[in-house]
């Protein structure tokens, strides 16, 4: 039974980042839902083991998928298949398409498959309603991704700023520091004498009037 799908989705990153993350493995393994592995297989081609449901029927799929008509930065081709054992058997291809788009790069696919086997016998409907839900939970992991590495690539550049600015603010301290010491009134000069207080002026104890009475007392001993 053949099959497509077309679909065309906006990621929040630039050409260059998108396309690294369509040829990173361990990027794709973690976008493909249900996908258990995905190893490189020679230049251009991986080898795949998905884990799928359609329906009532649950398969482990083992495939291998090759990359032709690569173009940097511009798209490629996939063309896969893969074996589930009594569940069937899909192959087919896809191609997929870059292009820059106001915030961010257009990413474009358009697919077409054959399955055979049991899962073809569960009907178009059903079997083209699960090929485009898989596909949505891809793009959604995949833009989440994409949208991740810009966001780091933004906030590093901040912190470069940053260190720069404070390489520039150390020889403006250091040269401070230098001439406190190179200054001859900054070393040499000595501390002005703290003002000293008003002296208190002491009271005479000669004219006290206990000290007067005293003072007659012995008086008129010797008269």
């Amino acid at each position: 039974m053949a099959m497509t799908m077309t679909g065309e989705v906006t990621l929040p990153a630039d050409r260059p980042k998108v396309w690294g993350l369509l040829n990173d493995p361990d990027v794709l393994k973690s976008c493909i839902p249900g996908c258990e592995s995905l190893e490189k297989s020679g230049d251009n081609g991986f080898a795949a083991v998905v884990k799928t449901k359609i329906g009532p029927v649950s398969a482990t799929f083992r495939g291998k998928v090759e990359l032709t008509d690569i173009v940097p930065l511009v798209g490629y081709t996939i063309r896969g298949e893969g074996e589930g054992g009594v569940a069937g058997f899909a192959k087919g291809g896809a191609k997929v398409s870059l292009a820059d788009a106001p915030g961010g790069t257009s990413l474009r696919y358009d697919v077409e498959a054959n399955v055979g086997g049991k899962i073809a016998q569960l009907g178009s409907r059903l079997i083209d309603g699960v090929a485009k839900s898989m596909a949505d939970k891809f793009f959604s992991s995949f833009a989440a991704v994409a949208a991740s590495g810009a966001a780091l690539a933004g906030e590093a550049e901040p912190v470069s700023r940053s260190s720069a600015a404070a390489g520039k603010a150390e020889p403006s301290v250091q040269s401070i520091a230098a001439q406190a010491v190179e200054s001859p009134s900054v070393a040499r000069s000595a501390p002005s004498p703290a003002p000293q207080a008003p002296a208190m002026p002491q009271a005479s104890t000669t004219n006290t009037p206990w000290f007067r009475r005293i003072r007659e007392w012995f008086m008129s001993l010797w008269r």
